[in-house]
C-alpha cells in the first residue's frame, strides 16, 4: 500500500501517455511510439506545475521499467550473439568514447567550462548519458547545478538522436534489410538507454525487421555502458591523489547492475 502511494500516481501517469504513445506508433511506424512519448511528456512537463506528487512515480518508472525491459530482452538473446556484438562493436566504442573525452577536455580549455560540469557532459555523451552521470557527480562532488546543467545538455541531445537518427541512417544508406548496421550506429552514438531502444525501435518498425535492430543496438550500448567502470575509477584515484584523501569511489554504485542480469537472462 505503500508502494501505491508513493509511486501510484506516477506510474499512471507514465501509462496514460505510454498507451496512446504505442497506439499512434503502430500508426506511424516512421516516427515510432517511443518518440511520441518522448515528445508527449516534454510538452505536459511544460504545463504542468505541480508535478510533486507524480515525481517519484515517473522516476521509478523512467529507471527501473526500463531497465526490467532491458533484462526482459536478454531472455531473447543467445549469449553467444551477445559475445559477438561486443567484440564486434568494441573498436568502434573505444574509438567513440576517446574521441568524446577529448572533445569535452578541448571544449572545456577553449569555452572555459567549469571543470566538473566538463567531466560529467563528457562521460554523459560517451558512455551513458545520465548513467554515467549518476554514477561520476559523486565521485567528483559535483553539486546540483552541475549535475542539472550536464542531464539538460545530455537529455537534449537524446531526444535529437532519438527523432533524428532513423533519418539520418536511411539518408547514410544503411542496409533495411538486416538491423545490424543501424543497431551498432545507434548503440555506440547515442547517450541514454531510453533513446537507443527509441532510435531502434523507430528503425524495426520502418523497415518490419522485428527487434533485429533493437537486439542489437542495446547489446552494443550494454557494453559501452561498461566504461562506466574504468572512467569512474580512474578519476576517482586522480580526485583522491590531487586532494591526498580517501576516494568515495562505490564499485557497487558504479557497476550498473541491470547489466549484470541482462546477462544472466541471456544464460538462462
Amino acid at each position: 500500500m505503500n508502494f501505491v502511494n508513493k509511486y501510484g500516481k506516477g506510474i499512471l501517469i507514465c501509462l496514460l501517455i505510454a498507451i496512446p504513445s504505442w497506439i499512434i506508433g503502430k500508426m506511424f511506424p516512421v516516427v515510432g511510439g517511443a518518440i511520441i512519448a518522448i515528445l508527449a511528456g516534454m510538452i505536459i512537463a511544460m504545463f504542468w506545475n505541480d508535478k510533486q506528487n507524480a515525481e517519484a512515480g515517473i522516476k521509478w518508472t523512467s529507471k527501473v521499467i526500463l531497465q526490467t525491459a532491458v533484462v526482459l530482452l536478454g531472455f531473447g538473446m543467445n549469449l553467444g550473439v551477445i559475445f559477438e556484438t561486443g567484440k564486434q562493436s568494441l573498436p568502434i566504442i573505444i574509438c567513440t568514447i576517446t574521441t568524446s573525452l577529448v572533445l569535452a577536455w578541448v571544449m572545456k580549455k577553449v569555452l572555459k567550462v567549469p571543470s566538473n560540469t566538463s567531466i560529467l557532459v563528457g562521460v554523459g555523451s560517451s558512455i551513458c548519458g545520465g548513467s554515467a552521470i549518476a554514477a561520476t557527480a559523486p565521485v567528483i562532488d559535483a553539486d546540483d547545478d552541475e549535475i542539472a546543467q550536464s542531464i539538460a545538455v545530455i537529455f537534449f541531445f537524446n531526444v535529437l538522436a532519438a527523432i533524428f537518427f532513423p533519418m539520418l541512417g536511411k539518408a547514410l544508406g544503411f542496409d533495411t534489410m538486416h538491423g545490424d548496421a543501424f543497431g551498432i550506429f545507434a548503440g555506440t552514438a547515442i547517450n541514454d538507454t531510453s533513446s537507443v531502444t527509441a532510435a531502434a525501435s523507430t528503425w524495426d518498425s520502418m523497415w518490419g525487421l522485428g527487434s533485429a535492430t533493437l537486439n542489437k543496438a542495446v547489446t552494443v550500448k550494454l557494453t559501452r555502458t561498461l566504461a562506466i567502470i574504468p572512467i569512474t575509477l580512474g578519476l576517482s584515484f586522480i580526485r583522491a591523489k590531487k586532494e591526498r584523501q580517501a576516494s568515495n569511489f562505490s564499485l557497487k554504485r558504479a557497476f550498473p547492475m541491470f547489466i549484470l542480469y541482462f546477462i544472466l537472462a541471456a544464460i538462462f
